[in-house]
């Protein structure tokens, strides 16, 4: 339909039209403004009028009520008279009032003119609502329409224009809530229904827009809940329904399906990084009617997400008993809770101890129980979204997050502690804690759920690969795109306890010694290189034979190839880069008797390289300082230098499981070229035929083998044979850390 031309304004005045021929306060007739009607000689008297006598036959009343009639009143020019005046009121054949030209009888230019059409249409506008040329126009079409603009709610020009298209519909824009323009339109489409935009809800360009669809829908949003452009936009689908939740599992995102329906749910391609990102979107289109609601299976719900958590206060110093499991329990909450805002769980567990003052005893639990939740964390964050109506707090979720793992291992290993004695002491350590002792009831309710529904729960959390694996799912594509045929098994070995291993200081006993001495100790264990043992089963550390009195340290197998490969002689400058906490530095001074100098930007990390020193009786020069630095350097050459560079630390995650709730996808490219940085600048404090061992403790290639490629390439450095990638598959050979190995030679 092809749009009515604007008429063209002008500046020009216009002439003024003759006076018309008389007028009263409020004159009605056919051609009188307000006037007697013809054949009448004055005023008529109140009550009805005369049947088949129409108002423009009649005289004006005198007073008394208004009496209900068939004529309608209209207020514009013919029929009803030209009215030119401020204020001009008319009535045509029939008594209609129209505001209006034509059908709202007459051409109505005064800033305000009304009018009646034949038949009785009212109309703030031409023709039935006509042409409508004031700042704002009313009219109606046939049948008694009113509308604001042309045609019965046609074309609406102001700012706020209001029609009714056939059926005494009402709309703010064109054809029954046509095509609004203004800044709030508002329409009927067939029905009467009422819409904030185009057609019944149509497309909707305001920045709030409101519809109903057939049936009397309401929709904040265009075509049932369909495109919504505004930034806040409702719907409701047919039969009105209205629903803020999740479709068969969904959750968090806020979208819309093409039925109107709101749901929190993640697509298939959502964003990765959370044990919650494979879902897929509820199905529908904009004619699909709701289907009965049918019991979903568990689903993570939209408000589990870490990022939205508050802190609580973790310093909280609980009166439980040191001895009892909840007390445990609680630390271990207190810490997940801190590495979830961004701590290391070393750093998070020794600030319980010191507040706590808790027992070698106790620090040995909350430890044993904190590092099994991080190994677990994902599966027992997606376990209690299932059980869960909203997201606990984040301490009530911690100690779940706890209590969980005690109950079923993930990794099929024998549960430390009865179900029943978990479920008792969560519910005390919840019950002594401020802030979440009011949550105990939802404690106990939950871990009681998962005990009757465990198998239904776990099969479903299954399923996800983040819980299944327990890896953000950047790490696990990261594992699969560098080791295609390894990647299960490093997953898995990652998610095991690693074992005990010894480095037996050969300046005070022989292997073959300590071995003896273990087994009369009672201790089962095997050496597993040149002064590596591996103990058969964990002890604390203050229990290890000799390791008070320095005999032993405790080093992993992978990391006792760095000092060898050094080929270190006795009164060689050495620098170890990155020392602390200074496992590698000991083991140097304990080969040869060197000058050494360990190196780190951290002087409170220094701190525990000088205990190891003096517990070991070695001694050391340490210096507090950056790497990529130079300031520190009196200028004299190394003749080795041992670089154990920053890294993700991906190589030694079953040592440090909260590395991978900790590190983000972003880290890998930003510590390989700090690490690129550190290594140019030790090359130049390295002597003429010196030797330079290049260590990270990671398994991407971007920080390994390709940093020690791009090494050699810009400083001309030749390779030597070195161990390279080592992979923590597990197993009696190859029970290691991941770590890797590049040695360089500096020629002359």
């Amino acid at each position: 339909m092809t749009k009515k031309e604007r008429p063209t304004l002008s500046l020009k005045p216009q002439a003024k039209p003759a006076a018309p021929a008389a007028k009263g306060p409020r004159a009605q007739g056919e051609g009188a403004k307000r006037g007697a009607g013809p054949g009448t000689g004055g005023p008529r008297a109140a009550g009805p009028r005369p049947a088949g006598q129409s108002r423009s036959d009649s005289a004006p009343r005198t007073g008394g009520p208004r009496p209900s009639g068939d004529g309608q009143r209209g207020f514009g020019p013919r029929g009803g008279g030209e009215g030119r005046g401020p204020r001009d009121e008319g009535c045509g054949e029939g008594g209609p009032r129209g505001f209006g030209p034509r059908g709202g009888s007459g051409e109505g230019r005064g800033p305000r003119d009304e009018g009646r059409g034949e038949g009785g249409p009212r109309g703030f506008g031409p023709r039935g609502g006509g042409e409508g040329r004031g700042p704002r126009e009313e009219g109606r079409g046939e049948g008694g329409q009113r509308g604001f603009g042309p045609r019965g709610g046609g074309e609406s020009r102001g700012p706020r224009d209001e029609g009714r298209g056939e059926g005494g519909q009402r709309g703010f824009g064109p054809r029954g809530g046509g095509e609004g323009r203004g800044l709030r339109e508002e329409g009927r489409g067939e029905g009467g229904q009422r819409g904030f935009g185009p057609r019944s809800g149509g497309e909707s360009r305001g920045p709030r827009e409101q519809g109903r669809e057939e049936g009397g829908q309401r929709d904040f949003a265009p075509r049932s809940g369909g495109e919504s452009r505004g930034p806040r936009e409702d719907g409701r689908g047919e039969g009105a329904q209205r629903r803020f939740g999740r479709d068969g599992g969904d959750f968090r995102n806020d979208s819309r399906s093409d039925s109107g329906q709101r749901g929190y749910g993640r697509g298939e391609g959502a964003g990765s990084g959370s044990p919650w990102s494979a879902r897929k979107p509820a199905a529908g289109g904009a004619d699909a009617q709701q289907a009965p609601r049918t019991p979903s299976k568990p689903a993570m719900r939209e408000s589990h997400h870490r990022d939205l958590k508050p802190r609580v206060q973790t310093d909280f110093k609980s009166e439980l008993k040191q001895e009892s499991l909840a007390f445990a329990m609680l630390g271990a909450a207190s810490a997940t809770v801190q590495v979830q805002q961004g701590l290391a769980l070393p750093q998070a567990l020794a600030g319980i101890f010191a507040n706590s003052n808790a027992t070698p005893q106790a620090r040995g639990a909350i430890q044993d129980i904190a590092y099994r939740a991080m190994r677990q964390l994902a599966l027992s964050e997606l376990l209690i979204s299932y059980m869960a109506e909203k997201a606990p707090d984040p301490m009530v979720a911690a100690l779940l997050s706890v209590a969980l793992p005690l109950i079923v291992p993930a990794d099929g290993s024998p549960a430390p502690y009865e179900a029943f004695t978990v479920v008792d002491q969560a519910v005390t350590a919840a019950g002594s804690h401020p802030d979440i002792a009011r949550a105990k009831n939802m404690v106990n309710a939950l871990l009681r759920r998962f005990l009757r529904e465990k198998d239904v729960l776990m099969e479903e959390a299954l399923e996800n690969p983040e819980a299944k694996y327990n890896y953000p799912q950047w790490w696990i594509d990261a594992v699969i795109t560098a080791y295609p045929k390894q990647w299960q098994q490093l997953l898995e070995a990652g998610n095991k306890a690693p074992p005990l291993t010894l480095r037996v200081n050969v300046r005070r006993t022989s292997v073959q010694d300590y071995l003896a001495r273990l087994t009369e100790e009672g201790i089962d264990a095997q050496q597993i290189g040149p002064s590596a043992i591996r103990l058969a089963k964990p002890v604390p550390v203050l229990q290890i034979p000799g390791f008070a009195e320095g005999d032993v340290s405790v080093q992993d197998a992978g990391a006792q190839l760095a000092a060898p490969l050094l080929d270190v002689q006795p009164g060689m400058r050495v620098l170890d880069a990155c020392a602390a906490p200074g496992g590698k530095t000991c083991h140097v001074l304990e080969l040869a008797d060197v000058d050494l100098t360990a190196l780190d930007a951290d002087p409170k990390r220094l701190q525990r390289v000088q205990e190891n020193l003096d517990r070991l009786q070695l001694q050391a020069k340490l210096q507090p300082a950056e790497a990529q630095t130079d300031a520190w350097w009196d200028g004299q050459q190394f003749d080795r230098i041992l670089a154990d560079v920053p890294c993700t630390a991906s190589g030694i995650v079953r040592r440090h499981p909260d590395i991978r709730w900790l590190r983000r996808k972003s880290d890998t490219r930003q510590l390989a070229t700090l690490s690129s940085e550190i290594l140019d600048n030790l090359w130049k404090m390295l002597a003429p035929n010196g030797k330079l061992l290049f260590v990270t403790c990671s398994l991407w290639p971007q920080e390994s083998e390709a940093q020690a490629a791009a090494f050699a390439v810009r400083n001309h450095a030749t390779r030597l044979d070195a161990p390279g990638q080592l992979l923590p598959l597990g197993g009696p050979e190859q029970d290691h850390d991941g770590l890797f190995y590049a040695l360089f030679r500096k020629d002359a």
